[in-house]
C-alpha cells in the first residue's frame, strides 16, 4: 500500500500563448503530484476516475513509474475526462472542459469511503480544492486517521473569501500550498511574507506559498520558522504541472524529514523536472532520483531563513 497518495486525472489539450498546441497530455494534477512524490518515496498511489479510452501510453507511464493504481476507478460508460488548458503570457491559465455531462462529477468524485483501505492510512495525501466551495470532508476524515494532508487550490477564487470561509479552508489540512495569484483572489493583495502570515493567522499550520520564478516561501505557524526557497535551475520548456510536482515533493519531504527547509527544497527540485518538457517527464526513475539528489545538494546552500 502507498505511503503517499495524489488525486485527480484528466487528459489535457494545451494551448500556449504563441498559439502552439500539445494534445493528449496526461494531467489533472494527480500524475504530476505523484511524480513529485516518487522522486523521494518508493510507495506512491494515484486516485481518480478514468473512462473507457484512457490512453495506453498513460497506463504504461504509471506502470513504468511504479505508481500504485488501485485507487483509479474505471467508468466504461464514459470517455476519459478531457479539457483545454489555455495559457496566457502573464502565467494565467484557463481550463475549458471538453467533456460534458455526468462524466465530470463521476470521474472527479473524491470520497473517503471510496478510497482503498490502504490509501486511508497513507502517511501523506495531497489533493486540490476549489477555494469557493472546497471538498474538505476528505481532509477531515484522513486527519482523523493520522494522515498528513496537503491541499492546494486548483484555481483562483471567484470572490474574496470571508473570514469563516478562509479559516475553514486553510485549517482543514496541515499543509496549505497556493500560488501568489490564488492567495490574492482569496484575501486581497500583499507581498509574499505578509500573505503567508495572514494565512497562518487564519489557521494554516504550514504554508508553502508558490511564487513561480521567484521560488517559494515556506512558513510554520507554530514555531514562526520561515524560509525563502529558490527555484532549482532548469531549462524551462513548459511550466504546466510544476506547482503540482512541488506540492508532491513538499509533502513527501515534510513527512519524511520533519524539516521545513528540506521539504521546500524537495518541492523545488520536484518542480524542476516538470518544466523541462511539455507534460510529464519520461519514466526514468533511477536516473531521475540520482539527478534529484545532485540538484538538492546544489540548492541547499541557497535557502534563506527569514528571522
Amino acid at each position: 500500500m502507498p505511503d503517499f497518495v495524489a488525486y485527480s486525472i484528466i487528459v489535457d489539450d494545451l494551448v500556449f500563448p504563441d498559439g502552439r498546441t500539445q494534445m493528449g497530455v496526461l494531467g489533472g494534477s494527480g500524475p504530476q503530484t505523484a511524480f513529485g512524490m516518487k522522486l523521494w518515496a518508493d510507495r506512491v498511489g494515484l486516485v481518480g476516475g478514468v473512462g473507457h479510452n484512457f490512453p495506453a501510453a498513460a497506463w504504461a507511464w504509471l506502470e513504468q513509474m511504479e505508481i500504485d493504481t488501485a485507487g483509479i476507478r474505471i467508468y466504461p460508460q464514459h470517455p476519459t475526462l478531457r479539457a483545454w488548458q489555455i495559457f496566457e503570457e502573464d502565467g494565467r491559465r484557463t481550463q475549458v472542459w471538453r467533456s460534458q455531462g455526468q462524466a465530470i462529477p463521476d470521474q472527479l468524485a473524491l470520497r473517503y469511503e471510496d478510497l482503498p483501505p490502504g490509501y486511508r492510512t497513507a502517511r501523506g495525501f495531497h489533493y486540490g480544492v476549489h477555494p469557493d466551495h472546497p471538498n474538505l470532508a476528505v481532509a477531515h476524515a484522513l486527519r482523523d486517521q493520522g494522515v498528513v494532508v496537503g491541499i492546494e487550490p486548483f484555481k483562483h477564487a471567484d470572490h474574496r473569501l470571508s473570514d469563516a470561509e478562509l479559516r475553514a479552508l486553510v485549517s482543514a489540512a496541515p499543509i496549505f500550498s497556493p500560488n501568489l495569484y490564488e492567495v490574492e483572489t482569496m484575501i486581497g493583495p500583499g507581498e509574499p511574507l505578509a500573505q503567508a502570515h495572514r494565512l497562518a493567522a487564519a489557521g494554516a499550520a504550514i504554508v508553502a506559498l508558490r511564487l513561480g520564478a521567484d521560488g517559494s516561501l515556506v512558513h510554520r505557524a507554530e514555531t514562526g520558522e520561515t524560509w525563502r526557497i529558490p527555484i532549482c535551475p532548469a531549462t524551462v520548456i513548459d511550466a504546466c504541472g510544476a506547482g503540482n510536482a512541488y506540492c508532491g515533493g513538499f509533502l513527501a519531504g515534510w513527512v519524511q524529514t520533519d524539516d521545513l527547509r528540506l521539504a521546500g527544497l524537495y518541492g523545488a527540485v520536484s518542480a524542476s523536472f516538470l518544466v523541462e518538457q511539455v507534460g510529464l517527464p519520461p519514466a526514468e526513475l533511477p536516473a531521475q532520483r540520482a539527478t534529484a539528489q545532485r540538484r538538492l545538494a546544489a540548492l541547499q546552500p541557497q535557502a534563506e531563513q527569514i528571522a
